[in-house]
């Protein structure tokens, strides 16, 4: 027993105990990356839907969209009429005849009778030559015929003196008291004569001539031009300057040229005995300054252009057109019948083709109007007016207010008469108008 007694005295052992080692003061405790992300993403839920619901909350608060007012246009109806296929182009009025008046003889200008821009009519005298050397050869070619004609007068009296002698006769016998030579020399005297009398016939009417050139007179009807040469000075037969130009009005005709694609149109309608119209234009192509009628075609086509020349005749009694001026021109080579014609404003264009706004009744209400774009192939072309297909007469096509318009829009058809509001009127409900109570804030 003692000797058990020391290891009965001994404690009993405390059961032991697994600690988990504490950080140095200081350090901060280990995380893992994963619990990191599922943290932010967490946040970044939490903010979005922050967001949202403030959105929401916005939303509920704002009152709907009114809904945007009918569009006014002015329309009109597509008809069914006629139109003028017209070819146009640029043309030079160009006079029926033009003169370049130059002298033709050698001489003092001594007078001159027309003044600049004066209307002269056909052998009007325009101006003077001294004729003082001319009409001194008229009278020495006139002495010299003379002179000529009485030496023929003698030789044919002496001929027929030398024929008589030759044959006298006694009785039955010829006595020839001259020589036969005799009468044949003198027969060619008479003959060399009358060649020197007609020789001088021949001086007398070329002096004549070059007296008559000494008055220059206009060669047609026309408008004389400035005045190139004026009296004092000699002038010259060989010189090439002119002393005055005259350019016939009336008529008068146009030189244009057209794309070659139209001369088949053309050549019918000359083949049909058919003549055209030719409209003459400003150079603005604002008014029209005369009319006139096709006159003939150019013998070629222009290689290079690929255009044909045509000539047109005017009247041009109130002298609207002045030579060499540039006028727009208008040849009407065919009237199109019964075709749709809408206003050449009125059509639209766009990457799918060419088409107009025509207003129908609104299928959901019919007291609505709205706009429908409806295509259409573009015909001939007069301006103002173009002939359509794809539209049927009577339909009310929209001509104004294009670039706030799109399929399906309501749209309020103005008046006969009424005119579109004036860009940038001031608004009666914003100022100007009645006035009202303050409008309350919803906060």
């Amino acid at each position: 027993m003692a000797e058990n007694a020391p290891n009965a005295a001994k404690p009993a052992a405390a059961p032991t105990a697994t600690h988990t080692a504490l950080p140095p003061p200081g350090t901060a405790p280990p995380h893992t990356s994963g619990s990191n992300f599922v943290v932010w993403v967490i946040l970044v839920l939490l903010v979005v839907g922050g967001i949202i619901g403030l959105e929401l909350l916005r939303s509920k608060k704002k009152p709907p969209g009114k809904v945007p007012p009918p569009i006014s246009v002015s329309v009109t109806n597509a008809v069914k009429g006629s139109i003028d296929e017209t070819v146009l182009a640029l043309g030079t009025v160009t006079p029926v005849y033009t003169a370049m008046i130059s002298p033709r003889v050698d001489g003092q200008l001594v007078k001159v009778n027309y003044t600049e821009g004066q209307l002269v009519t056909t052998n009007d005298l325009l101006a003077e030559i001294d004729p003082g050397p001319y009409a001194a050869s008229v009278t020495q070619a006139e002495g010299q015929l003379a002179r000529d004609k009485a030496l023929l007068k003698g030789a044919n009296i002496d001929l027929d003196r030398f024929k008589a002698a030759y044959a006298k006769s006694v009785g039955t016998n010829v006595l020839h008291a001259i020589p036969k030579q005799q009468v044949d020399d003198q027969e060619a005297l008479v003959q060399q004569d009358e060649g020197t009398v007609k020789l001088d016939d021949g001086l007398l009417e070329n002096a004549k001539v070059q007296l008559a050139y000494c008055y220059i007179h206009a060669p047609f009807a026309g408008r004389a031009g400035l005045r190139l040469v004026d009296p004092g000075n000699v002038v010259h037969a060989a010189n090439t300057n002119s002393l005055v130009t005259i350019a016939q009005l009336q008529p008068i005709t146009v030189v244009f040229g057209i794309d070659q694609k139209y001369l088949p149109a053309i050549q019918r309608q000359l083949q049909a005995g058919h003549k055209m119209t030719v409209d003459a234009f400003t150079e603005d192509d604002s008014r029209k300054l005369a009319t006139g009628t096709f006159q003939t075609l150019d013998n070629l086509i222009d290689t290079g252009t690929g255009n044909i020349r045509i000539k047109a005749l005017f009247d041009n009694g109130d002298m609207a057109l002045f030579p060499n001026q540039f006028v727009n021109i208008h040849l009407i080579i065919d009237t199109l019948t019964n075709v749709v014609l809408v206003p050449t404003p009125s059509i639209q264009r766009s990457p799918g083709g060419a088409f107009v706004y025509v207003v129908t009744a609104d299928e959901a209400n019919a007291t609505n109007q709205v706009v429908k774009t409806n295509a259409i192939v573009p015909g001939v072309d007069s301006g103002d007016i173009t002939a359509v297909k794809g539209l049927d007469a009577g339909q009310v096509v929209v001509t104004d207010n294009y670039n706030k318009l799109a399929d399906g829009m309501k749209v309020n058809v103005r008046k006969p008469g009424e005119r579109p509001p004036a860009v940038g009127a001031p608004d009666d409900k914003k100022k100007g108008g009645k006035k009202g109570k303050p409008k309350q804030s919803d906060s």
